[in-house]
């Protein structure tokens, strides 16, 4: 009689001491191919990072580090952003389709509107194409950036199984 009562306490206890399977929802826009989710969804037993905002390498040295020659226009500064942010992910073993949630702040100003076009070609290089797995995010104009070359920064949250 007493097997019988303690049975369910112990199935009961291991469920609660064992591990949940983590699971990572990604819910699109409703009727929308726009490359990004409406929302994602993280439960169970996951790992979430979060990434300090990344700034655009210089790609011309010869340029003054302040200047926006330095840097590129918006597209080359999102893919440099973006290649930076991948080379951290893959150094925590993650990769970017482990990224759940970006902001983006792009510089816009009276005289140079911020170039939502030109950021998104850079983006869709990295996320809605071969790499389906789309973050929730969000761009907001930003009327400067720590150094005056900078037009793009972003920072990431991704998350994975920490099995």
């Amino acid at each position: 009689m007493k097997f019988r009562t303690m049975l369910p306490i112990v199935l009961l206890s291991a469920m609660a001491f064992s591990p949940a399977q983590a699971e990572i929802v990604r819910h699109p826009i409703p009727n929308s191919t726009f490359p990004i989710a409406q929302s994602v969804q993280v439960t169970g037993n996951a790992t979430i990072y979060y990434l300090s905002g990344q700034v655009p390498p210089v790609i011309n040295k010869d340029a003054d580090p302040s200047s926006r020659e330095a840097y590129g226009d918006t597209k080359a500064q999102t893919v440099g952003v973006l290649n930076r942010i991948k080379v951290i992910l893959e150094g925590l073993g993650l990769g970017m389709g482990d990224v759940i949630k970006m902001q983006v702040f792009l510089v816009h100003s009276p005289n140079a509107p911020m170039d939502f076009k030109a950021f998104m070609e850079g983006y869709t290089q990295f996320f809605g194409g071969s790499q389906p797995n789309l973050p929730a995010r969000s761009v907001v104009g930003v009327a400067s950036l720590a150094n005056p070359g900078f037009l793009v920064e972003i920072e990431v949250v991704a998350a994975k199984d920490a099995k």
